[in-house]
């Protein structure tokens, strides 16, 4: 197996077009997002955008566990506690979010193959690829209150195009969404076998590509696939316990919504675990989400991923990220001493300062 971050292949098609893929391939690390990577897959797509024998890009990763399990926050870590690093960690928010809208507005299709664990930046490929297809071990979810974190990587758009008040239920919970969820939520467009992706594959190179819409091709072929994978959908517990989703979710402050999410997590099941996370979760974070996709809800895509920037640039210095993560990841010691305490105790002149440009 190839060293490389990231594996670059053309394959040819049955007319002599090309699909052009990108596997990331750091399969220890779940396939989490570096700086490396990103400045890797960035100028490779925009070389395949500019190239009129590539009809499409397949974006994949190497191994079973994970598509891409988000960014590499232990680098992130490096960059908010080591002498200069902080310009390392506002390049890798600069140049994701550059990537992420890159893969947004590609003219040609992207099909993304979201098998395994798709959190944080995995989130950010994904939903900006023309076809998301997730299988039945796909685990979705954007868990950043646990790391003093928010969601981000185009999160106050596309969170807050979800039906209902699903999006805001995510934010807040980080819960984790199977392949059913992610279609019902709308961050999803295909449910396929992970054992059919080499028929997928095999198909999609078969097909004549010139002179057709390459969008109706990777259509036709993805929905051939999902019609042979509908008995392996599970069931949606989103879809199931939408109606409680919202009534939890109905309220006017932050404050009354977290309280009425944490009398569900007492008991079992789905609704119980997902909720479950709010007690250790930051309360710092609570409030970012809270307030971004808030004030996000009627931004574009672009909008949104430039008071992303501004946000998450705060996060590198303000200190609660960086606590997150050493509890986390670098002393792993589950004990993340958070700034305050509560949302009750919260200066609201803290949360203020994020916001300020």
């Amino acid at each position: 197996m190839s060293d490389q971050p990231i594996i670059f292949e053309e394959w040819k098609t049955g007319d002599g077009a090309l699909i052009a893929v990108a596997r990331l391939n750091t399969p220890k690390a779940l396939n989490s997002l570096s700086l490396e990577m990103i400045r890797l897959l960035t100028p490779q797509l925009k070389r395949w955008a500019d190239d009129p024998a590539i009809q499409a890009v397949w974006l994949e990763a190497e191994g079973d566990k994970a598509f891409c399990a988000g960014g590499d926050i232990v680098a992130l870590y490096r960059s908010m506690t080591e002498p200069q690093g902080a310009s390392e960690g506002e390049a890798f928010f600069t140049e994701e979010y550059e990537l992420d809208y890159l893969i947004h507005t590609f003219a040609k299709p992207i099909v993304c193959w979201g098998h395994g664990i798709v959190m944080g930046g995995g989130m950010g490929i994904l939903e900006g690829a023309s076809h998301r297809v997730v299988t039945e071990s796909s685990k979705l979810a954007m868990p950043e209150i646990t790391i003093g974190l928010y969601p981000d990587v185009g999160a106050g758009w596309f969170l807050n195009r979800t039906p209902g008040r699903t999006g805001l239920f995510l934010g807040l919970t980080g819960a984790r969404l199977n392949g059913a969820d992610a279609i019902f939520t709308g961050l999803a467009d295909r449910f396929i076998r992970h054992d059919l992706k080499a028929d997928v594959v095999a198909e999609l190179c078969k097909r004549n590509w010139q002179g057709e819409d390459p969008h109706a091709v990777v259509g036709s072929v993805l929905r051939q696939y999902e019609r042979e994978s509908a008995e392996a959908m599970p069931e949606s517990p989103v879809r199931i316990h939408f109606d409680e989703i919202n009534r939890v979710t109905d309220a006017d402050t932050l404050e009354a919504t977290v309280d009425q999410l944490k009398e569900l997590s007492g008991g079992e099941g789905w609704v119980a675990k997902a909720t479950r996370s709010l007690a250790g979760a930051s309360p710092t974070s609570l409030a970012l989400v809270w307030r971004h996709l808030h004030g996000c809800r009627h931004n574009s895509l672009k909008e949104v991923l430039d008071k992303e920037l501004e946000l998450s640039t705060k996060c590198l210095s303000k200190g609660e990220f960086a606590e997150g993560i050493r509890a986390l990841l670098i002393d792993k010691d589950q004990q993340p001493r958070w700034r305050y305490a509560s949302l009750a105790e919260m200066d609201s002149a803290w949360i203020e300062d994020f916001f300020k440009a």
